[in-house]
């Protein structure tokens, strides 16, 4: 089955994520033989990342079909599966988003999934995402989308909402969390078992388990907890004792969503780093390709569940996903139905569907529920290009502490994102 199987990948000029693909894909024998098609309309990014692709394929035998074109429409019809990992002027404008809203008495952390900044991510993303489910309606209509960009529950929870596809977002941070809770607990990753379930980046940690003697480890984790440095996770803490529960996925991304996640750091993304990071890799690349040693973990999965997915789907071998970004439809009954939230799932031929995994504690489920509502304005806001939406979308943030604020960065950042803003139905 795997030779009829079409994956195109959209944005694969992008280096980290799209080598977090490749790794994937690469991997999987479930999938040898399928076509990847390699898609950005950074001409010269793309090729790198192809010539990448075939060099790995070759080394590791995976027996691919490896193509790579500018031109999505060329590249999409008999897609069985859509990896979106696409973004518009990404570091620029986000900068922008975070820095506006400062200049205008917003104090948050980094202005990208929650807080002012957000919402403009939503208004200049779901344009562009709206043309790309348009043309898998015409071009694939069976294909799978599996988003893995920001500003992740908007996307999903728009596209569910608003049009035919099948769609489910991918993100690490629930493998964060757990990365976490192994660190200070002292033990391997593999050894801990989460069960997280709220919304992307404010997941709540309903279960911790030893993965090979079930023992419940919360009662571990309190102990060890106050030990901790102050400096260590202090907001994912201070929510920990406050509501019982450990939140994911980091100080930093939680906070986005309250009035309070200021105290988590309002330093913003670390842009110089990631610029460091993006020129470190790039040489690496290079390198491999030029012939050097292909570096270990390339030769592996990446973690972030492509091939889980793929493999259930085109096997039809129903497998469970730790984490998944889904419509909501019940699955964790005291937040919206219309809603996407971030939940265990099972993925087999028929797509990928969300665990049910009860109510949340009603206290936590209330303090989500504000998030929850911004995420549905600011999806309204953008679909219908709706300035007065996306004003009130801004008063019903909790990281807005003025009307006055509200006003002027609505101006300004409507005007920096004016390009990509247009209704999507």
């Amino acid at each position: 089955m795997a030779r009829t199987t079409r994956i195109v990948f959209l944005g694969a000029g992008s280096k980290a994520f799209g080598l977090s693909l490749l790794r994937d894909v690469l991997s999987s024998p479930a999938l040898r033989g399928a076509t990847l098609c390699l898609v950005d309309t950074d001409r010269a990014a793309l090729e790198r990342m192809a010539e990448l692709a075939g060099h790995l394929n070759r080394h590791m035998d995976a027996g691919l079909v490896v193509e790579s074109t500018t031109d999505r429409e060329q590249a999409l019809p008999g897609a069985r599966f859509v990896v979106n990992a696409t973004a518009i002027e990404r570091n620029r404008l986000w900068k922008l988003d975070f820095e506006v809203p400062r200049k205008f008495g917003i104090r948050h952390t980094l202005g990208e999934n929650g807080g002012p900044g957000a919402l403009f991510f939503t208004l200049r993303t779901l344009p562009l995402v709206f043309d790309i489910a348009r043309d898998i309606a015409r071009l694939a209509p069976d294909a799978l989308f599996i988003n893995c960009s920001n500003p992740e529950s908007r996307i999903v929870l728009a596209l569910r909402k608003y049009t035919g596809l099948k769609v489910v977002g991918l993100c690490h941070g629930l493998s964060m969390s757990r990365g976490d809770i192994a660190r200070i607990l002292g033990l391997a990753p593999e050894r801990v078992s989460v069960v997280g379930a709220g919304l992307n980046h404010a997941q709540w940690l309903l279960r911790i388990r030893d993965h090979e003697t079930g023992d419940d480890l919360y009662p571990m984790l309190r102990a060890r907890e106050p030990k901790l440095a102050p400096a260590d996770l202090p907001l994912t803490r201070a929510l920990f004792r406050a509501f019982g529960y450990w939140p994911t996925c980091s100080d930093s991304h939680l906070g986005e969503y309250f009035s309070f996640g200021w105290q988590a750091g309002e330093s913003g993304y670390d842009f110089a780093a990631d610029e460091r990071s993006r020129e470190d890799l790039d040489r690496q690349i290079s390198a491999v390709i030029d012939g050097g040693p292909i570096p270990g973990g390339w030769l592996s999965p990446s973690g972030e569940g492509l091939a889980d997915i793929m493999e259930a789907v085109v096997q039809d071998r129903p497998r469970l996903l730790q984490s998944a970004i889904l419509y909501n439809e019940g699955a964790i009954p005291n937040l919206p139905s219309d809603l996407a939230v971030e939940v265990p799932a099972v993925a087999d031929a028929g797509g990928v569907r969300p665990v049910a995994v009860g109510a949340l504690p009603d206290p936590i489920a209330k303090l989500l529920a504000m998030p929850a509502h911004v995420h549905q304005l600011a999806v309204e806001a953008a679909v219908h290009a709706s300035r007065d939406l996306a004003l009130q979308a801004l008063l019903v943030d909790p990281v807005v502490n003025s009307i006055d604020a509200a006003v002027g960065l609505l101006a300004e950042l409507w005007d920096a994102n004016r390009p990509y803003i247009r209704p999507c139905l």
